[in-house]
């Protein structure tokens, strides 16, 4: 049986369990999930800033209780949409560990990670959810999370679930991008926005030997 990380953003959280309950029924499946919308609500209703820098957020340390409440929430909305096979997991409590990025304040660059939790999960028949944080605690950005799993589990796709129809070029959705002419965009500054890391996260794990998908673009290797 074929493995499959499953990167849903929190935009589209709602329609998880739909997509999810279907792969799962011929892959094991690993779901990690963002909290992007909510974790700005709530720092702009706590009259905390709202900041990113290439795609990811800035986090300060009063910053970090909030995002971390946010990623708690979608993740049991998350769980409870699956329904009694998901298994709720928040990755700062499973040992899933990133270095330090301090430009960023509390976050994170995660490194590939194969958490026992995960795992035993995956081997009796259920669906770990996991909430992109790491030991420290640190934010780290969800689509990276997802690739380091990915990596980490030695998963056979990454699929990223997103509220975008996939890597906009020429006004066009491309069906697929070699990750050098994609290493060579993201260098040169030519995107910018939210598909800045997940492109990156694809291109770490294509690199990895994981096939990687941004809605219906292919990122190869």
């Amino acid at each position: 049986m074929s493995r499959i990380v499953l990167k849903v953003g929190g935009a589209v959280a709602d329609e998880a369990a739909t997509l999810a309950l279907a792969l799962a029924e011929r892959h094991e499946l690993c779901i990690v999930h963002g909290a992007g919308p909510q974790i700005s609500a709530e720092l702009e209703r706590a009259g905390l800033e709202v900041a990113f820098h290439q795609g990811r957020r800035v986090t300060s340390a009063k910053a970090l209780g909030v995002v971390r409440r946010s990623l708690a929430a979608v993740n049991s909305h998350v769980c409870q949409t699956i329904g009694p096979r998901a298994v709720p997991l928040l990755g700062d409590q499973i040992g899933f560990r990133a270095v330090r990025v301090p430009e960023l304040g509390h976050v994170g660059s995660p490194l590939p990670s194969r958490p026992a939790a995960v795992e035993n999960a995956l081997a009796a028949g259920l669906l770990p959810v996991v909430a992109p944080l790491a030991v420290g605690p640190l934010n780290v950005n969800a689509d990276e999370a997802a690739a380091a799993l990915a990596i980490g589990l030695g998963a056979d796709k990454l699929l990223f679930v997103t509220d975008v129809p996939g890597l906009l070029l020429g006004g066009m959705v491309a069906s697929r991008i070699g990750v050098d002419e994609a290493e060579r965009m993201l260098a040169a500054g030519e995107l910018g926005g939210g598909i800045v890391p997940k492109l990156h996260a694809a291109v770490v794990a294509a690199r990895g030997g994981v096939d990687s998908t941004i809605g219906a673009t292919a990122v190869v290797a």
